[in-house]
């Protein structure tokens, strides 16, 4: 039998493919996805990034040094220095992808599965940091093709 009764009269489940349900009775359960969705999981990897006695900066610094490469690109946007800004902020979601990808565990930077977060910063940081690059007057990154492309979108024919 799967689940025994203990001393207190609670289940225990023995068998990790199965669990009581609410008359405790043992059930199996299957490696499917239930229709109606009752609970969120946490996402891989979303533990704290310190230990438990350590304050709550601490325990979060990996988003908090994506957050703070964020602010500062932001605030060099503002100061005018638009390409430096820019490039800072794509870096610091590229370094969030890096992050996610490395570390076992990085707080509250993971929002959802690795592979999803890894894709999303690192989507998200390069299109970035290429337009920055490509950004007028004096891009520094010149594609070719892009401006025949604009051509052959805008033209009237």
């Amino acid at each position: 039998m799967p689940a025994e009764r203990a001393h207190g009269g609670e289940p225990t489940v023995r068998d990790a493919i199965s669990a009581p349900d609410a008359e405790g009775r043992p059930r199996r359960t299957t490696r499917r996805f239930p229709r109606i969705t009752r609970d969120t999981a946490r996402p891989e990897g979303g533990g704290r990034a310190a230990s438990g006695d350590a304050p709550a900066p601490a325990r979060q610094w990996p988003l908090l040094v994506v957050l703070g490469g964020v602010a500062l690109g932001l605030l060099l946007t503002a100061l005018d220095t638009f390409r430096f800004g820019t490039l800072l902020v794509g870096a610091a979601l590229l370094a969030g992808a890096v992050m996610r990808w490395i570390l076992p565990s990085v707080g509250m930077l993971a929002v959802r599965s690795r592979f999803t977060d890894i894709a999303t910063y690192g989507v998200l940081g390069l299109a970035i940091v290429l337009l920055a690059m490509m950004a007028q007057p004096d891009p520094w990154l010149q594609i070719p093709f892009l401006k025949d492309l604009l051509h052959v979108t805008l033209s009237n024919k």
